[in-house]
């Protein structure tokens, strides 16, 4: 029995005629009353938890879907892409970003990179000035997480995902050089001059005055060549447990 309701705080006196279980004042059965209560934080907590948990593994079970029935002269193709990645991949970890003439810029990839940049100048212009300087740098990182998204959600291939996340880590790398070079401006650009020849031309340069933040490019570039290289390595081992779940589903 109840003293004192714990709803109202209705104060049960003897001349009270409901019975114990039941509150004088607003009514209530206690033991109905409490059943609902508990009910109710059960499902705040308990529920909740089990719904994170399951976004946790549907999550997981998407990064580390593989199609049933493997061809094995497809996942013998896999193992050698993902070799040559691998090697390739290392090549830029070990790369001095801020030595010049810098090994990142004159790679096959920032051919690659360097298109995708050009064409975020122009994609992003509508947007203002600023956004049109960003939208370069912002491009070449896009590119490939929207490439990465494709592979994992329409395609279901999540082998061809990491190579696109070893794309972001490596386009990553890509940018260390140009935001280290932003006080200096000594690389050359795409118009065949430097920064300090072509003032206003440095991508780098104009973002970090706009932030008044340019005496912290080193450290800057640090960040993001330090950030490229776990991206590359989290590329690497999702390549290998996708290649080591491929290898249970060869058909026999």
């Amino acid at each position: 029995m109840y003293e004192v309701c714990p709803k109202c705080n209705y104060r049960r006196t003897e001349v009270d005629q409901c019975s114990e279980d039941q509150c004088p004042g607003c009514g209530i059965i206690f033991s109905k009353w409490m059943k609902h209560q508990y009910s109710r934080k059960k499902g705040i907590y308990s529920d909740k938890n089990i719904t994170d948990k399951n976004l946790f593994l549907r999550i997981k079970d998407t990064l580390l879907y593989v199609n049933p029935g493997i061809d094995s002269a497809w996942f013998y193709t896999n193992i050698m892409i993902f070799i040559i990645f691998f090697f390739w991949g290392w090549q830029f970890i070990l790369m001095d970003y801020s030595l010049y003439p810098n090994q990142i810029m004159n790679s096959f990839m920032h051919n690659i990179n360097l298109v995708f940049h050009e064409a975020g100048h122009v994609f992003f212009k509508p947007f203002g000035r600023f956004m049109m300087i960003l939208g370069g740098s912002l491009m070449q990182l896009l590119v490939p997480i929207v490439l990465m998204l494709g592979f994992i959600l329409k395609n279901h291939d999540n082998f061809s995902a990491s190579i696109c996340l070893w794309w972001l880590g490596q386009s990553l790398m890509d940018l260390a050089p140009y935001i280290d070079d932003a006080m200096d401006q000594q690389l050359m650009l795409l118009g065949g001059k430097t920064g300090a020849d072509s003032p206003g031309s440095h991508d780098w340069n104009n973002i970090l005055i706009e932030f008044d933040v340019l005496e912290k490019c080193h450290a800057y570039a640090k960040l993001t060549d330090m950030a490229g290289t776990l991206v590359m390595l989290l590329a690497f081992a999702w390549g290998i447990i996708i290649l080591l779940k491929q290898y249970r589903q060869i058909k026999s």
